[in-house]
């Protein structure tokens, strides 16, 4: 693939006025009756039929996405949270028996079978699946979860603390957690973790409405469980709960130990005789936090020069979308918590959002949200919407892949060596603790939704069971058990995505393997990279991961396998 970045055009309609904007339902409607009604009569006008649904979706994606975009980066301002809701109530369920009525009209058209099968296989399993999933009385309730899953970024986005007067976002708060000063980092921990317990009955309450609607969607498709039937909705074709549990373990078994080496290696950094929660991110006496940046155009222009060092069409996509004003990237009050790159289906330059207070992990988000943000680039010239709606376990590799290509090229943030060295060696430590902490959420997930009317209590009990057996035990935290029963609330995915986060343990490992494949040879790696990316979703995900030249497993054979490699590369820096 080349390697210059060619600057993306904007989809040229043909089907909607170019002036048309989402406003009303009323305004949208005669376009679906048109589609519905539309005669097809050969392949070809089936294709150009297919190109003008492609065409309404990304119209209506892109503005609901700015609708996201704007309430995020403002969750004070009335007239965002209006338009949003507005779009949840008053328009996305509309549209949904219309699609239902589009899925079915496809599926029964004779032309469908000359359709190519090589591009065409995981888009008509996608459409057949829904249609057998759809249920009209699930349409208010699907719109009903849409609204409250944002409630908890409202509740989250107001979370702060002051410390000396001066008021703190929790993201902001976090940093001083890598402080040297002992005193400061308990300090702000407690102030973090009452924070935070201040709103867990609330949660609870948001989390027991959103666990009793998720259950009945399912039984309303049939299903036994929210889980089962959550399984299907995602798309999940290439693996089982069975697997996830096989993840779990081997997570247990291969990674665990690995994780618990590295904590027992800050421990012994510090010096400590006993380490408590807040000493997790901490620097020994004498050795500041890193301060990668201190603005966001700083982090912007930074990360430019990393994808540049990487190749031009890496850099070229941060430029583009910095010159189209698509990032919002530090933490402020009011703002809400997280990070993500949003796709814009029509205009085909994304938008990154970020909590960004000048860290490491900052750093590393940036790098994360990039490598989705090359995904969007690289799958827009493919000819459907729906062949650009992957699946996270290849979105997810997209970005995770890049923090690791882009590591070595950090001296950009940490001109000195032992800084850099440091950032490396933390990313490393993310790398592997993040992976049973992954295999702690989705353990958790399962229990929640295979157990529904489960009590507080025993939502509680089961948490800390799941949580102890994926510990260290090496932390001592006495004094916060309130705190750490409640700590999956942090977890915006419990709220927001149920059951996205597998994808990110399944497409860390990939990511190892694709960091292995770059040390080997780096342009091979990367052509692999783009190629596999510019699939789209025109592949299953074991043919899109078959192209970046890695394999689709999370067996505790491979997991060993990737395990050893990190382990390797830590004692190369001397852990």
């Amino acid at each position: 693939m080349s390697e210059t970045f060619t600057r993306i055009e904007k989809i040229k309609r043909t089907f909607l006025p170019e002036d048309f904007k989402v406003t009303t339902w009323d305004a949208l409607q005669p376009y679906f009756e048109k589609l519905v009604n539309e005669p097809i009569n050969n392949k070809t006008e089936l294709e150009a039929w297919l190109h003008n649904i492609s065409e309404l979706e990304a119209v209506i994606s892109e503005d609901a996405c700015w609708r996201q975009i704007n309430m995020t980066c403002d969750t004070t301002n009335e007239a965002f949270e209006k338009a949003f809701t507005y779009f949840c109530v008053e328009i996305e369920p509309k549209m949904k028996p219309y699609f239902f009525e589009l899925n079915k009209k496809l599926l029964a058209s004779p032309y469908t079978k000359e359709l190519a099968p090589a591009a065409y296989f995981p888009y008509l399993r996608s459409v057949e699946n829904a249609v057998q999933l759809y249920r009209e009385e699930n349409v208010p309730i699907q719109s009903e979860l849409s609204l409250l899953a944002q409630q908890y970024g409202v509740i989250s986005g107001k979370m702060t603390i002051t410390h000396e007067d001066k008021e703190y976002t929790l993201q902001q708060a976090a940093r001083f957690l890598q402080n040297p000063d002992r005193e400061l980092r308990e300090t702000i921990f407690r102030k973090i973790s009452a924070r935070r317990l201040q709103d867990k009955d609330e949660l609870n309450k948001l989390f027991n409405q959103l666990l009793e609607k998720r259950q009945q969607v399912a039984k309303n498709a049939g299903f036994d469980n929210y889980r089962d039937y959550k399984f299907r909705e995602l798309g999940r074709f290439d693996y089982t709960p069975e697997d996830c549990f096989a993840f779990h373990n081997a997570v247990r078994e291969h990674i665990l130990p690995l994780h618990k080496m590295l904590v027992e290696a800050r421990k012994k950094k510090l010096g400590l005789d006993v380490m408590r929660p807040w000493d997790g991110d901490a620097e020994p006496v004498g050795t500041e936090p890193l301060h990668p940046f201190e603005t966001g155009k700083q982090l912007s222009d930074k990360a430019i020069e990393v994808f540049n060092r990487l190749g031009g069409y890496f850099s070229g996509c941060l430029n583009t979308m910095v010159s189209m004003n698509r990032m919002d990237l530090e933490s402020r009050i009011g703002k809400a918590p997280g990070g993500y790159n949003c796709p814009l289906a029509e205009t085909g330059v994304p938008f990154i959002f970020m909590n960004a207070a000048g860290t490491v992990n900052d750093v590393i988000t940036m790098m994360h949200e990039g490598g989705h943000a090359v995904h969007s680039f690289l799958s827009h010239d493919l000819p459907l919407s729906s062949f650009k709606e992957y699946p996270m376990e290849i979105a997810e590799l997209a970005s995770m892949s890049m923090e690791l290509f882009s590591m070595e090229h950090w001296d950009v943030f940490f001109s000195d060596k032992n800084e850099l060295h440091r950032a490396q060696l933390e990313e490393l430590e993310r790398v592997i603790s993040v992976l049973p902490w992954i295999a702690t959420i989705d353990k958790y997930q399962h229990w929640l939704y295979t157990n529904p009317g489960h009590t507080n209590e025993e939502r509680e009990a089961e948490w800390m069971k799941i949580l102890s057996e994926f510990s260290t035990g090496v932390t001592d935290w006495s004094g916060f058990e309130e705190y750490r029963a409640h700590f999956w609330q942090k977890q915006l995915h419990l709220y927001e995505v149920p059951f996205y986060y597998i994808e990110y343990g399944i497409a860390q490992l990939g990511a190892i393997a694709m960091w292995r494949q770059y040390r080997g040879n780096k342009e091979q790696a990367l052509e692999n990279y783009k190629k596999a990316l510019s699939l789209g979703y025109t592949k299953t995900l074991k043919e899109l991961y078959a192209t970046a030249g890695i394999k689709f497993d999370f067996s505790p054979a491979y997991v060993a396998e990737l395990g050893n490699f990190v382990k390797e590369r830590l004692h190369e820096m001397g852990v």
